[in-house]
């Protein structure tokens, strides 16, 4: 695996390999688990090259403790990405991504307005910032994301489209615990005895899915959800909304003519959790 923290190092490198072979992109922020492995995997099956970024964005967190809290195994998340064959390592400081301070914004309309986007100032503004950067400067011929970050990977979409980037960006689905806990670098932060509350999280999406389905309607699912969370005394719920798929607009009931997303935040102490399920199995995003 060849890894650069230089952008010319990088650049040069890339610009022989796209010459002949297709190139995957995985950007993460590292505190790397199976989830991002899966998507270094998918990358794998589908391109020759894989290159994998690792860089903790300033410019998304709107939380300086999240920032400094975040989660960072490097020496872990190189043995990783050597296991399952990522071909490069691109590891930037901040100053190599923010030579200058970044005056440059995005507004994405209602698709930033809600959920992640309403709670999280400025968030996605950095998101796609970073995000830009880096598809810039690799160029790659798909770029892969997870599921967990749905509200994310719409944006990118959009973003995509916007700009003309000449790229397609791929879904990938969440990769779950056992017990049903979407797998997040955040997971590294709870506690022994927080652990088994996370999954609480997984079970109210779950009870969600079944209250639609059986055509209990949004409004008394979202009463039901309420009602769960209340009796839980260590999780805080943010939100809980029912939005299509494609375009995160909230509704008032659920039809199968488009797919719907059930997505949640909750606080387990000072640890944010997200998460979100499709609400029909066999339909896409689009």
């Amino acid at each position: 695996m060849f890894i650069f923290e230089d952008i010319i190092d990088l650049k040069n490198h890339l610009k022989v390999e796209k010459q002949q072979y297709s190139i995957g992109f995985v950007p993460t922020m590292g505190a790397l688990h199976q989830g991002h492995l899966s998507l270094i995997d998918r990358a794998k099956a589908d391109n020759d090259v894989v290159v994998c970024s690792i860089f903790v964005n300033p410019t998304q967190f709107n939380n300086v403790e999240d920032l400094k809290n975040y989660p960072k195994t490097i020496k872990e998340d190189k043995k990783l990405l050597e296991a399952h064959h990522c071909d490069v390592l691109f590891l930037p400081d901040a100053h190599t991504m923010y030579p200058v301070p970044a005056k440059t914004s995005f507004s994405f309309g209602h698709l930033e307005q809600t959920m992640e986007g309403e709670h999280r100032a400025g968030h996605f503004n950095g998101v796609a910032l970073v995000v830009s950067k880096l598809f810039h400067l690799i160029k790659p011929h798909r770029a892969y994301f997870g599921q967990k970050d749905l509200q994310q990977f719409i944006i990118i979409h959009q973003l995509v489209q916007d700009l003309l980037f000449d790229l397609e960006v791929v879904c990938c689905p969440i990769v779950r615990e056992d017990d049903g806990l979407a797998m997040s670098s955040r997971n590294l932060r709870l506690t022994a005895s927080q652990r088994p509350i996370a999954s609480k999280l997984y079970e109210a999406l779950m009870l969600a899915r079944h209250s639609l389905l059986e055509g209990y309607g949004v409004s008394k699912t979202k009463q039901t959800i309420q009602n769960f969370f209340n009796d839980l005394s260590d999780l805080q719920l943010e939100y809980f909304e029912v939005v299509k798929s494609a375009t995160l607009e909230t509704v008032d009931s659920v039809s199968d003519t488009f797919q719907v997303s059930l997505c949640i935040a909750a606080f387990l102490g000072d640890v944010r959790l997200i998460d979100n399920v499709f609400l029909f199995d066999k339909k896409g995003i689009f």
